[in-house]
């Protein structure tokens, strides 16, 4: 009996002693996530950029479009307005919609 008393007390002591090891420490912060989105808009002048790069920045556009606007450009001078890209067989407004931060036109 006296040998079941010394390792049920042995058992008590290690569990009491392991109780720490357990507890959740003060100091730990809650996890927290943060995004961060960076957009970096590209701009391209219009009156000055050729079609390789109007494809490449303004969203919507491909090769055939971009030549298009090139060739109209070249048929009817600078763009004024930013609208005045719509008179471009194949733009409608919601392209230029989509497009109006990255346009530049000097």
């Amino acid at each position: 009996m006296k040998k079941l008393s010394l390792i049920g007390t042995a058992l008590l002591a290690v569990l009491a002693f392991s109780q720490p090891a357990f507890a959740k420490p003060d100091n730990i912060q809650p996890k927290t996530t943060k995004t961060i989105v960076s957009k970096t808009v590209n701009k391209i002048n219009l009156n000055t950029a050729g079609a390789k790069e109007i494809a490449d920045v303004l969203t919507g556009i491909g090769m055939k479009k971009a030549i298009a606007i090139v060739d109209y450009r070249k048929a009817h001078g600078k763009f004024e307005k930013v609208e005045e890209l719509a008179a471009v067989k194949g733009i409608g407004v919601g392209t230029i919609a989509k497009n109006e931060d990255r346009i530049i036109l000097k």
